[in-house]
């Protein structure tokens, strides 16, 4: 391998990797030296430039805490998180369709029982959220774990707000025998995804939007059907086609609707306006092998 050009190094690093022992690894080493070999022919990388990307990534990987995964919040604003999700998660159109998890997912959450208030007390309109989980064919799904967890009424997770030590906006619950389940909580906001790092500078060099428009998460499991992992946007949010981790779908928008104190089906049950939120989740069973 001596006097390499443009021309013949792409296969002389493939050469290289000729023994690797996992077909699997060969394969995606091989695409992506591929790959890059052309994007840097494709715009003809400078040196300067190069050092520019080398110096963005070290940046990246300095930023990482182990609340902060930098590298994960640089793919999802590529769109690297939800193509792998959409590619992974292939299902009919009736199916409940996935979206990012996010890094606000918590082991450490409490089950509660049906329509408890999970706010923690926190300040904000209160909501009310009804959903159902039902199988393809529109029978319930009984017994199903049930996550949620979603922001309060500044765009702040639990463990953002000052003085919190317990959980709050965040529960586990357990579906009835009809596919129910309901909580009572705060309506969550929009917020920014981190600003104050190298992502935060691609952000602000292609001139893109920090916000993530406002919505609530779910993650549902129940034995013999696949995993979902998603979240509801309420439809007025100014922030659906601007999300910068590209994770709106439009089966994913939701009516939020506020009712006044004494009007709705939770009439009475506030002495301020309220937001009701109705969903219907649908599971695909487990592909067998």
């Amino acid at each position: 391998m001596r006097d390499l050009t443009s021309d013949t190094i792409t296969e002389a690093v493939i050469s290289t990797m000729r023994n690797t022992k996992d077909s699997r690894v060969a394969e995606i080493l091989e695409s992506l030296v591929r790959h890059l070999h052309a994007f840097v022919r494709d715009v003809e990388l400078t040196q300067d430039e190069w050092a520019r990307g080398v110096d963005f990534l070290t940046r990246t990987g300095q930023t990482c805490t182990p609340t902060r995964q930098e590298f994960i919040l640089l793919s999802d604003v590529l769109g690297v998180t939800m193509l792998v999700d959409a590619l992974t998660n292939r299902r009919p159109s009736q199916a409940t369709q996935n979206s990012v998890l996010g890094p606000y997912f918590r082991e450490d959450r409490p089950q509660q029982e049906d329509a408890t208030d999970i706010s923690g007390g926190l300040p904000g309109t209160p909501l009310f959220f009804e959903g159902r989980v039902v199988d393809h064919e529109g029978a319930p799904v009984a017994d199903a774990a049930v996550d949620v967890w979603h922001s309060d009424s500044d765009g702040h997770y639990d463990m953002e707000v000052p003085g919190l030590d317990e959980p709050a906006m965040r529960a586990l619950f357990r579906t009835d025998g009809t596919g129910h389940f309901g909580f009572r909580s705060i309506r969550p906001s929009s917020y920014p995804i981190p600003g104050d790092g190298p992502v935060g500078e691609l952000m602000s060099a292609t001139s893109r939007s920090l916000m993530r428009p406002a919505h609530v998460h779910l993650l549902i499991e129940a034995p013999g059907f696949q995993r979902v992992t998603t979240m509801l946007f309420p439809s007025d949010d100014p922030h659906l086609d601007t999300d910068p981790v590209f994770g709106v779908r439009q089966s994913l928008i939701e009516r939020y609707d506020t009712y006044a104190p004494d009007a709705g089906p939770y009439r009475g049950s506030t002495e301020v306006p309220y937001t009701l939120v109705r969903h219907t989740f649908v599971l695909e069973p487990l592909v067998r092998d």
